[in-house]
């Protein structure tokens, strides 16, 4: 029996088996040791800062946009039935001022279809309501890059994020007419992450993504 369940892993195997599990042995050793190779390959240099843990959290970023236009009032949003959860960040509104609008069928960051999936920004100028609801309103919405978390919300409407276990993922300099990040991104299932040089320049938010490679793999996509 124990021959029979090896010679059929072995048919739907990619290399040739000898009836016992010595290579699979090979396999696991090679992964473990080209997993190291990334990871040593990947070096960030000495000027870059570690991106504070906070700020992996997208909720903790909206504070900080300093919007590309004047607006009397603006607030971030999700798509929950309850407003008070549904409320994530609000500018500071004059005392006579509500706005109550209907929520948009769509918006940005979609993780699931229903209730509490995605985010979108209301905002009132010249007294009249406007809506960001999608990652290219955003960006427009955020205009000049200000600061590092405008930067980290830039970079996550083209799928980048923040992984501040590692150097490679979560590091930054910022200059006059650029702020540069080593970010992740994550795909497929299973998930495979891989670490990217990002480079955004401030006054025009046009990004620039240079791969490092890829760094790690969940087998369950569990973790992301």
């Amino acid at each position: 029996m124990k021959k029979d369940i090896i010679k059929l892993y072995c048919n739907n195997s990619l290399y040739i088996c000898t009836g016992n599990t010595f290579p699979m042995k090979i396999i696991i050793a090679f992964s473990l040791i080209f997993s190291n190779l990334l990871y040593s390959q990947i070096k960030v240099p000495d000027d870059y800062k570690k991106i504070p843990d906070i700020l992996d959290n997208v909720e903790y970023l909206y504070p900080f946009i300093v919007p590309d236009k004047d607006y009397t009032y603006w607030r971030v949003l999700s798509n929950d039935t309850d407003y008070e959860k549904a409320v994530i960040y609000e500018s500071q509104a004059p005392d006579f001022m509500t706005i109550n609008e209907p929520v948009p069928e769509r918006g940005f960051f979609q993780k699931c279809i229903g209730n509490n999936c995605f985010s979108y920004i209301l905002a009132c100028k010249d007294e009249k309501s406007v809506y960001f609801s999608n990652e290219q309103q955003l960006r427009d919405f955020i205009g000049t890059v200000d600061n590092l978390p405008e930067a980290i919300l830039l970079a996550k409407t083209y799928g980048f994020s923040v992984d501040t276990t590692n150097r490679f993922t979560g590091a930054y300099k910022i200059e006059d007419r650029h702020i540069s990040m080593y970010l992740m991104r994550s795909k497929g299932c299973p998930a495979v992450k891989e670490s990217f040089l990002i480079k955004i320049n401030r006054k025009t938010g046009k990004l620039e993504a240079k791969s490092n490679g890829m760094y790690a793999k969940d087998e369950n996509c569990s973790s992301l």
